[in-house]
């Protein structure tokens, strides 16, 4: 086996936690991960990994070797970028991140009109609500509405989104519609809150006579899944704040009708993040360049009919 190929085991091993997990990334069987991690510590004469029957962790030899090996990885695919045209001709795996509403609306239709135009790229997209971090888990890029927390990403604005409080017609009429955002934070509505992994608090972001401020909403419904929160608005639970494009067709059909129109939701920013490094490769410049365009213009045409 190539030596760089367990090089790339090696790290997927290190970032997903789990022999079995690589493989299924790596498209290859438990047997064969496993044998080129004991072909590269047979070379190193070192452990990388302590394993028991449940875990698998790095020994300190294996902390060690991540960074090189990543650092010789991205020495080899440079060094490949320069003497090979991968913009005419792109290949390899791109590993890409999005909300969980973002990406079934919005990146995963892109997806096959991509690949067709590029067959040697394949395409690895990771759907999820929490926050991912691109070094650690391996990404290209990630698509996210709001603020970064890390300030070392570049970012790749796309679009300003539209939000909207949003409610069924039969939780209006049992419950009646809220007119300011005050009637949110007082017990009076249920408020359906969409909370991510280790957040110490909720709140919404509203407008106000006096400008933007942050209303600590009431509700007993939670979840980490935005799309939940829309089924809980739709079936009459309580009052969802949604981007516009991910209720848009609903809110059409009168599924969904605006509450609390004198205290809007504060736009949120749709955008992409990317290390200076991935921004090299131009498999990644490809794919933001098509889905970004595209997105975009999904956003708008979404916006413009409700």
């Amino acid at each position: 086996m190539s030596y760089f190929d367990n090089l790339r085991t090696f790290v997927r091993v290190y970032e997903l936690g789990s022999m079995s997990a690589a493989g299924r990334d790596l498209r290859i069987s438990p047997a064969v991960t496993s044998a080129r991690i004991s072909q590269l510590e047979d070379h190193l004469n070192v452990r990388l990994f302590q394993r028991t029957t449940r875990n698998l962790t790095p020994t300190e030899q294996g902390r060690a070797f991540y960074g090189g090996a990543c650092t010789v990885l991205d020495a080899v695919e440079q060094a490949e970028a320069k003497v090979v045209d991968l913009t005419e001709n792109p290949r390899g795996s791109l590993y890409v991140a999005a909300p969980l509403g973002v990406g079934r609306r919005l990146v995963a239709p892109q997806v096959p009109e991509f690949l067709q135009q590029y067959p040697q790229i394949d395409v690895r997209l990771r759907l999820t609500d929490r926050t991912v971090d691109l070094t650690t888990e391996g990404l290209d890029l990630a698509f996210f509405l709001g603020q970064p927390a890390d300030s070392n990403l570049r970012i790749r604005k796309i679009a300003e989104c539209q939000r909207v409080l949003v409610a069924a017609p039969s939780y209006v009429a049992a419950r009646g519609c809220p007119e300011a955002a005050q009637e949110l934070v007082d017990g009076t509505h249920e408020c359906l809150k969409l909370r991510f992994p280790g957040a110490t608090e909720f709140q919404w972001m509203l407008e106000t006579p006096t400008g933007p401020q942050k209303f600590a909403v009431s509700g007993r419904y939670e979840c980490d899944d935005g799309d939940v929160l829309t089924d809980w608005a739709l079936s009459g639970q309580g009052i969802a704040m949604k981007p516009v494009f991910e209720v848009a067709d609903h809110m059409r059909a009168g599924h969904l009708v605006p509450v609390a129109k004198s205290s809007p939701p504060v736009p949120v920013q749709m955008a992409c993040l990317y290390t200076h490094r991935r921004h090299q490769d131009p498999k990644t410049r490809l794919f933001m360049d098509f889905t970004a365009e595209r997105m975009g213009a999904a956003i708008k045409a979404a916006e413009a009919q409700v």
